[in-house]
């Protein structure tokens, strides 16, 4: 989890810095943060058009200009020809049910998140799916 933090620090997103790691037989696989697509303008440049709509958390993710981090690190995975399939995700946030979906599809078997998000079809789905999803908690000798 403190890869993941460390790498959220390189998000460019105006209202959530998250990071996710794809690990597999204690390799890093794969990393991302949530940010605009290469090459475009970051929010950090342009603004934040769900901030300027005012549009709550956990809503309208497609006019965001952003990518979350989850699905950086699959395509980031894609893009380098890394298989994914039967790896363990770990993110500062719990996905959402878009990142879900992808996970599932992917072959992620098991998700560990710090912070919750409101989303609870993610949730269900990943249920479903039987996808292993776990709250991560630091213990006092961390």
């Amino acid at each position: 989890m403190q890869v993941a933090e460390v790498v959220a620090r390189r998000s460019t997103c105006l209202r959530r810095n998250i990071g996710a790691v794809i690990v597999k037989d204690k390799r890093i696989l794969a990393t991302g943060y949530n940010g605009a697509p290469t090459g475009l303008a970051h929010c950090t440049e342009v603004g934040c058009l769900r901030e300027k709509l005012g549009i709550p958390s956990g809503e309208r993710h497609e006019i965001c200009r952003g990518l979350h981090a989850e699905q950086n690190a699959l395509i980031q995975a894609a893009k380098y020809g890394i298989a994914v399939e039967g790896s363990t995700i770990y993110s500062t946030t719990e996905p959402c049910s878009l990142c879900a979906k992808m996970l599932i599809n992917a072959g992620i078997n098991r998700i560990v998140y710090r912070d919750p998000y409101p989303d609870d079809l993610s949730r269900l789905l990943l249920s479903e799916a039987g996808v292993t999803v776990e709250r991560f908690t630091r213990d006092a000798s961390d």
